[in-house]
């Protein structure tokens, strides 16, 4: 309603009705003429379904009185329309010739005649019983199941117009009663069962505005959205009834959700395998041995269209859950929405599936752990959370026994628990298997040992989000930890220079041009980010409040039997799923690209916990510290003794500062085994280097390939980011800052975007000055040399994308298409290089990338000897360096797997990322959590 038309008396706002309408009297007579000429063509007309001309004509009469009572309502009072329309309860023959004509014409006029009356917010239509009775037997005859199917435009009306009401509702609690009526119902007779009674099919009549929305809450777009919305005002506004809470908790609301919720999830394809388009197939798998996974009609791509049509639809209901949780302030509605939620969808529906999928069967492991990393990814209300990982993972119920309040349970809740354990008592199978013997835990152990390696890759994903976003879940069930229980030996300052010395000892001897400098400030800054954004960081890095506790406001689940909050711990030497991933990371550079990025990811999230501590498992423990015999040797007693007090004590103090700077000497004997295999990583580089002609060059061809399609991407998306907020609870407090990227995170963000974390908005301290600015460095003592190249490079220009186009890598069936990036000929011509040259440099290199490759043999290891092919002479399984490119030989019993040269340059620059990110990892938690004393 337009406010200033009312205060300026004659203006018009629709210029076409000035001279029959400006004035009041000669505006209603206009009204009640249209009004009686629409009752006289109703009463005229037999079948308004087959007469088309008088159907078209009573539409034309009740739109005429729409857009008359709609310019009143914009006009100064008074408006005897709209007064006439309430005294005469017009609407009521209206929603009859509605309801009875099949026409959607007449129906969508008759909608909008009643969304005027409302909005008119006069004559109190919305407060009145006869109107709201009216109107919602118009509204459940047209969209029931006998009335004419309506167009989208007239379905998006009627929802709207629900929406409205309901707004009101929400805004005056005191118009509830004309909408909702609350009665008696009578015990169930032989006219329906216990199921009938349990879906609450006899309550309809008491609420049919709550029952017409809950039909199009599955529904997408706008209906769906007006529909979701509206039906959260209406749980609302249960806190300020009573007698609503108890209709809601008695009526099929959790019933329908729940069960709509789990059709939506049936829906998804049992069969998945994780893939890319290939016009959009990410650079960083290009330049690999990627190979698209065979899809049928069974097996579903996860770039189909069909498939994220699906997945949405089934993840905005389920975001939809927790919005009404949210929104719900009656302890008892949410009781019973969150024991439907753990009856119907995950006993019923999730766990079954979890526990029948398999990785041999063409992908439904992949399809389940996939669903399931997506579903606690998009959740944020503490009660789903607990209620999904509490059952999956078999979590003791600890769980006490009610007293007091919380024994005071309604009997409408009491009824509706009982209706639901019922129901489901046809569903129970005699000893089925339940998580108590085979939970989570089993299936993600079982999946990291499964021969696919998509199944690895999408488990590991999954071990990231629940570290990443659950970690108190994980403590005691992913992780076999230790609990510390006091602050024991702390890391010297001089021996965490040692510790940053080695791991960034290990990215120089990797080598390359790039300005690392840079690529690892931008590394501190994320790592940063990652670990303030991690939930058990908050009681660590914000200020505690006046009871000396910091929580994050709403994380806590309001169900008794959640793990208690997480104390310092660490992983022990024994632990599953860290010999695990060493087991997986030992064979990298064979390993497809996905589940690099996964595993590396996995171990970056493990080690972001601020209760984690990471020595003894990344880091050598500091109990293990051993000195040079004269640095160890104390000052004389009698000497520090002398003096005066302030000169005694300021000789302890620089004492102990020179004892903190000590650098100790790691034995090799209890160095970690993740910190030796890394190490063991950079060595098998280096093998390469020695193995495989111009790999220093190659490699940094492939850097600078990076970097290129790194400047090419619009918006880049760092590594592992978190999804963005997809409902209220999402904490508003965390900083984000414009991405910063490395060339790898820039590539890889496309394929794995959701598996990140923003960077925070101010720049942390960057890493301390080093000494040694050049040298390949040994690793353990020699500086690490990042801005400086380890080897010579040729005045010959590289190639941008190494990559023939016709002849592709052995072992890729994919074709790419015509690109001057892709070109390495054309780019040498452009960079000046002699045709012929430029041809001959580009054969030379792709033949040295199609080279098949194994994992190399390190000095110091015994090379199986070959069984001999006594067919035709030859040796089985003999190394061929110097034909195929292979640098080690099959081990005896099993086939090597090989891998080009071009998938190995690849993950190289894979792990001098990774690297680069544990050092900046390493660094960050030193300054954040205190993990370094300098006395």
């Amino acid at each position: 309603m337009d406010f200033w038309s009312r205060l300026i008396a004659g203006t018009s706002l629709d210029k076409s009705t000035t001279n029959t309408t400006h004035l009041p009297e000669k505006r209603l007579a206009r009204f009640k003429k249209e009004y009686s000429q629409l009752l006289q063509e109703w009463r005229n007309a037999s079948n308004l379904a087959n007469d088309f001309e008088a159907a078209e004509d009573i539409r034309c009469s009740i739109q005429d009185l729409t857009n008359l009572l709609s310019d009143e309502s914009r006009r100064p009072l008074p408006h005897p329309c709209i007064s006439f329309a309430a005294s005469k309860q017009i609407y009521i023959p209206i929603g009859k010739i509605a309801t009875t004509s099949y026409n959607e014409g007449i129906i969508r006029e008759a909608v909008a005649l009643y969304a005027t009356l409302i909005d008119s917010e006069e004559e109190d239509f919305v407060e009145n019983v006869t109107f709201s009775t009216s109107l919602m037997n118009l509204l459940v005859r047209i969209t029931g199941a006998n009335s004419i199917r309506l167009g989208s435009d007239t379905e998006v009306e009627v929802v709207e117009l629900s929406f409205n009401i309901t707004t009101k509702i929400r805004l005056d609690p005191d118009i509830l009663p004309a909408w909702f009526t609350a009665r008696e119902h009578e015990e169930i007779e032989g006219g329906q069962d216990a199921h009938e009674k349990f879906t609450g099919k006899t309550h309809k009549e008491d609420f049919p505005l709550f029952y017409l929305l809950i039909d199009y809450i599955h529904h997408e777009g706008r209906i769906g959205d007006f529909a979701r919305t509206g039906l959260l005002y209406i749980i609302e506004a249960a806190s300020n009834s009573v007698a609503l809470e108890q209709w809601i908790v008695e009526s099929d609301l959790a019933t329908l959700m729940a069960t709509g919720l789990g059709a939506l999830y049936s829906q998804l394809s049992r069969k998945l395998v994780i893939d890319h388009p290939s016009d959009e197939l990410p650079p960083i798998l290009a330049l690999s041995d990627y190979e698209h996974p065979i899809t049928n009609y069974e097996i579903v791509s996860s770039s189909s269209p069909d498939f994220h049509a699906h997945m949405e639809t089934f993840l905005s209901h389920l975001v939809f859950w927790q919005d009404v949780l949210n929104h719900c302030k009656s302890i008892e509605v949410k009781s019973t929405l969150l024991e439907h939620f753990q009856v119907i969808f995950l006993q019923q529906l999730l766990y079954p599936s979890l526990l029948e999928s398999s990785d041999v069967d063409g992908g439904s492991s992949v399809a389940v752990l996939t669903y399931l990393r997506r579903i606690l990814e998009a959740l944020d209300h503490p009660d789903m959370i607990h209620l999904i990982l509490h059952y999956l993972l078999a979590l003791p119920d600890t769980t006490p026994a009610p007293t007091g309040a919380r024994a005071s349970v309604s009997a409408a809740r009491k009824r509706k628990s009982m209706d639901l354990a019922t129901m489901m008592q046809g569903f129970q199978v005699e000893d089925a298997t339940t998580p108590a013997l085979f939970n989570l835990v089993d299936l993600i152990q079982g999946s990291l040992r499964s021969t696919s390696e998509q199944t690895i890759s999408v488990t590991l994903q999954l071990v990231s989000v629940i570290l990443r976003r659950h970690h108190r879940y994980a403590v005691t069930t992913l992780l076999w930890t230790s609990q510390i229980f006091s602050d024991g030996s702390q890391r010297t300052i001089g021996a965490h220079d040692l510790e940053m010395d080695y791991l960034l000892g290990l990215v120089g001897n990797i080598g390359g041009d790039d300005n690392f400098d840079e690529i690892y400030e931008n590394h501190v800054k994320d790592c940063m980010g990652i670990l303030e954004s991690h939930p058990c960081s908050i009681t660590l890095v914000a200020p505690k409040s006046a009871g000396g506790t910091t929580k994050l406001v709403g994380s806590q689940a309001s169900i008794p039997g959640a793990p208690r909050d997480i104390r310092s711990h660490t992983l022990r030497p024994e632990d599953p799923m860290l010999k695990t991933l060493l087991g997986i990371l030992a064979t990298f550079f064979t390993n497809s690209i996905e589940t690099n990025l996964s595993l590396t990811g996995a171990i970056v999230d493990l080690a972001t916990c601020g209760f984690m501590r990471i020595d003894g498992w990344l880091l050598p423990n500091p109990t293990d510290y051993v000195y040079e015999e004269d640095e160890a040797q104390a000052e004389d007693p009698y000497f520090m003794a002398l003096g005066d007090p302030i000169d005694i004590q300021e000789r302890t103090q620089l004492r102990d500062l020179k004892k903190a700077r000590r650098t100790p000497k790691w034995d090799q004997n209890k160095i970690p085994t993740l910190l030796k295999q890394l190490k063991t990583l950079v060595d098998q580089v280096s093998a390469y280097r020695a193995e495989i002609p111009r790999f220093d060059e190659l490699l940094q061809q492939r850097r600078e390939a990076f970097q290129a399609a790194s400047s090419a991407t619009s918006t880049p998306i760092p590594i592992r980011q978190a999804p963005p907020p997809r409902s209220s609870f999402e904490s508003s407090s965390r900083s984000v800052s414009p991405p910063r990227i490395s060339a790898l995170d820039s590539l890889a963000q496309r394929i794995f975007p959701e598996l990140s974390t923003p960077s925070r908005s101010h720049s942390p301290r960057g890493r301390r000055s080093q000494e040694h600015s050049s040298g390949s460095g040994s690793g353990l003592s020699g500086g690490y040399g990042l801005s400086t190249p380890t080897t010579s490079r040729t005045a010959v220009p590289p190639p941008q994308f190494p990559m023939g186009l016709e002849t592709p890598s052995r072992g890729s069936s994919r074709a790419f298409s015509p690109s001057p990036l892709r070109d390495p000929e054309t780019t040498l011509r452009k960079q000046g290089v002699p045709a012929s040259q430029a041809a001959a440099f580009a054969a030379v290199d792709q033949s040295i990338l199609a080279r098949k490759v194994g994992l190399p043999a390190l000095k110091g290891e015994i090379t199986p000897i070959p069984f001999p092919n006594l067919k035709d002479g030859s040796t089985e399984g003999s190394t061929q360096g110097t034909e195929d490119g292979s640098v080690h030989g099959d081990a005896e019993g099993e086939e090597e797997k090989k891998v080009s040269v071009n998938h190995v340059l690849t993950n190289v620059i894979v792990l001098q990322e990774f690297l680069l990110e544990v050092a900046a990892l390493v660094q960050v938690r030193a300054g954040l959590f205190g993990e370094v004393r300098y006395v």
